[in-house]
């Protein structure tokens, strides 16, 4: 599969900034994919962008896009990308329409093309019955809509996406998402970043996450786990069997049980009744815990077998939590 985005040893650190912004950040993303960035505040997501994006210029290394470098030919790049930023860069007076048709002129088409051009883009985001609307009565997930269809007037081969349903409703995201989807099922290959865990689940390919600085004198800065969103969860232990007793009394013999169909050693929590183990064959060892649970008269309040959640991943790996990291 042809190489859309790469990056390799890319460095950047901010003058008044006590630790690089990019500390040797590496990245390889597929033609007709969907990448995810994910880090902490600070991780340098952005700045990895805006070096993309032929917005920022590096202090060291190389990047190139469809493979044309950043730094050597950036108006290339720049015929090949779109960029959504975070906030949606729209004329609220004008309807959406007549946003597209402005845009369409500031990429130098001619007002026939734009007029078509915005007609079509209407349709692919379905914002057809909005169209005549001032963009100011549109819904939240309506203007990213429509944020991502004037970053799409001349079809990029790149699509940038910084956090883009930052301060959205659940509605409103996965109106986005579905357009995400529809963009990379017509070859588009997409760059997200973002601090949504569900988010970067729901639409990632692979999802490479970056570390902060300050670390032991680390810069950060730097790629510290990439893989798809099931080699990330499995980067903790894989699935795990989670059993909470009825009565805290059983926990020594229903802690024997688990180890025994789990060939592990089990976590206890007394405080909350719960044993958890990694186990290999989920349904396997969810019949085989049943069954023993029955033979030994143990109680069970609750029995699952889970996969690890990438807020799990992000936590081990940053040692920060999603809460956090947006803070």
């Amino acid at each position: 599969m042809a190489t859309a985005v790469l990056a390799e040893a890319l460095r950047k650190r901010y003058p008044a900034a006590p630790h690089p912004a990019l500390d040797g950040f590496d990245l390889t993303v597929s033609a007709g994919t969907v990448h995810g960035l994910l880090g902490p505040n600070g991780a340098g997501k952005t700045t990895a962008v805006r070096i993309l994006a032929t917005l920022l210029r590096p202090d060291g290394g190389r990047a190139e896009i469809d493979g044309i470098d950043v730094v050597a030919d950036p108006v290339g790049v720049r015929r090949r990308i779109g960029l959504v930023g975070q906030y949606a860069a729209l004329d609220e007076i004008l309807d959406g329409h007549a946003n597209l048709v402005m845009f369409g002129r500031l990429f130098h088409l001619s007002t026939t093309d734009a007029r078509r051009r915005a007609d079509e883009l209407l349709e692919q985001f379905d914002l057809v019955a909005a169209a005549d609307r001032a963009v100011s009565s549109y819904s939240g997930g309506m203007r990213r809509r429509l944020d991502l269809a004037t970053s799409m007037i001349l079809a990029p081969a790149v699509l940038f996406l910084d956090e883009p349903t930052t301060g959205l409703d659940p509605r409103g995201r996965a109106e986005v998402w579905t357009a995400v989807r529809a963009l990379v099922a017509q070859g588009t290959t997409v760059l997200l970043t973002t601090q949504y865990l569900d988010e970067a689940d729901q639409l990632a390919d692979r999802i490479s996450v970056l570390a902060t600085g300050g670390h032991d004198g680390d810069g950060g800065g730097r790629v510290i786990a990439e893989g798809t969103p099931d080699d990330l969860r499995s980067h903790i232990g894989g699935d795990r069997v989670e059993l909470v007793v009825r009565h805290g009394a059983d926990l020594p013999a229903a802690a024997a049980v688990v180890e025994a169909v789990t060939a592990t050693v089990a976590q206890v929590d007394a405080d909350v009744r719960r044993i958890t183990a990694p186990v290999t064959d989920r349904m396997t060892a969810l019949a085989a815990t049943v069954r023993a649970l029955a033979e030994h008269g143990i109680d069970a309040e609750d029995l699952t077998v889970r996969r690890p959640t990438l807020d799990e991943v992000f936590l081990q790996l940053t040692g920060t939590t999603t809460q956090e990291a947006r803070a």
